[in-house]
């Protein structure tokens, strides 16, 4: 199975700092103040349904767009910029009825991303610049029962999530992408079905990228939305040997960072960090300045918890311009050496001997 020449050049990169990850794609789309007519464009102007919302639908008919914001990202200082497509897969699409275009949504978005990433490599190779292939959770729960008085109900399969995300990450891999990122997991068993969906496209394909898996606590007590510590979350998932494991959204950084060192503390693969700016405000905003957000993960560096940092949503280019800035100075985590033993995972982590 081959590897693109970027696997080596990310790897290279990661050893020599810390890497950036660029800010929220949804914080700065909302910034054009987007219509129902500008997310239908031209092409769907007569769909059926509203669209609006469906930001992974302007890498179609608003692309400059998009691409501005890879652009602003890499201005910044990002190493890597995820693609348009969080919710690119055909279960969350299914929403606007626009299901059979997931894979035409992945490839025209991963195209822009690698489009301002190689404009940006030539005008720094001294800072080659990578896509991350963005994958997220979808709108649904493959371990939670939706109904409160049928536990077994789900309303879907494991199966069912595998063909998405398998459609989607073709896509992905199509348009150039460097990295598959699997974000924003509340659900292990969904990143799962996506990790196994990687895995099949890889060797249907005979590529293999690098993997970066990043989960998200939901409250204070340190739990993914299905009850998971951050150290059983990465027992469940540390046998896709990825790149990097990590958290992402749903708290700020001051918040995430007991988390963060605990994942640091177990992991013998690369820390990722992409925080929001802070929690939302009573309008659903998000006040967490670029200068205060970068101070308060400008110890995380200086402590040796992280190899990749950035921020998720309400961040934005001036956000990563700060946060370039504290970090720089700092070393990347030494990633460590596991004894081997037996590790498996509940809602707890369980080491045998």
């Amino acid at each position: 199975m081959k590897r693109l020449p970027s696997y080596a050049a990310l790897e290279k990169a990661a050893a020599e700092r810390i890497l950036i990850i660029d800010g929220a794609m949804g914080t700065m789309i909302q910034r054009h103040k987007p219509t129902e007519e500008m997310y239908r464009g031209e092409r769907f102007a007569n769909w059926p349904q509203d669209v609006k919302g469906n930001n992974e639908l302007l890498s179609l008919t608003q692309p400059k767009i998009i691409q501005d914001i890879h652009e602003q990202y890499f201005a910044a200082g990002a190493d890597i910029a995820e693609t348009n497509t969080f919710g690119a897969q055909a279960i969350s699409q299914a929403d606007y009825g626009m299901q059979e275009l997931s894979y035409e949504m992945n490839l025209a978005s991963a195209r822009l991303a690698r489009k301002a990433a190689d404009a940006w490599t030539k005008k720094t190779p001294e800072q080659p610049r990578f896509v991350a292939g963005a994958i997220g959770p979808t709108n649904m729960t493959a371990s939670i029962s939706p109904k409160v008085d049928d536990p077994s109900f789900r309303r879907i399969t494991f199966d069912e999530l595998r063909e998405a995300y398998k459609e989607q990450v073709r896509g992905l891999i199509d348009g150039g992408c460097d990295i598959i990122l699997i974000e924003t997991i509340f659900d292990t068993l969904n990143a799962k079905a996506a990790g196994y969906a990687t895995l099949e496209v890889f060797d249907e394909k005979d590529i293999e990228l690098p993997i970066m898996i990043s989960g998200t606590i939901t409250d204070e007590a340190g739990r993914t939305l299905t009850g998971q510590t951050p150290t059983a979350f990465w027992y469940s998932m540390r046998h896709l040997r990825p790149f990097s494991i990590g958290l992402n959204c749903a708290l700020g950084a001051e918040k995430m960072r007991p988390h963060i060192a605990e994942l640091a503390m177990v992991a013998e693969t690369r820390i990722s960090a992409y925080p929001n700016a802070g929690l939302p405000n009573a309008m659903g905003e998000y006040d967490e300045t670029p200068h205060d957000m970068a101070c308060m993960i400008e110890p995380w560096a200086h402590d040796g918890l992280v190899n990749i940092v950035g921020g998720c949503c309400g961040s934005t280019p001036e956000h990563i311009a700060h946060i370039v800035d504290h970090v720089k100075a700092s070393q990347p985590r030494k990633i460590p050496q596991a004894e081997p033993k037996m590790r498996l995972s509940g809602l707890e982590p369980f080491v045998a001997g």
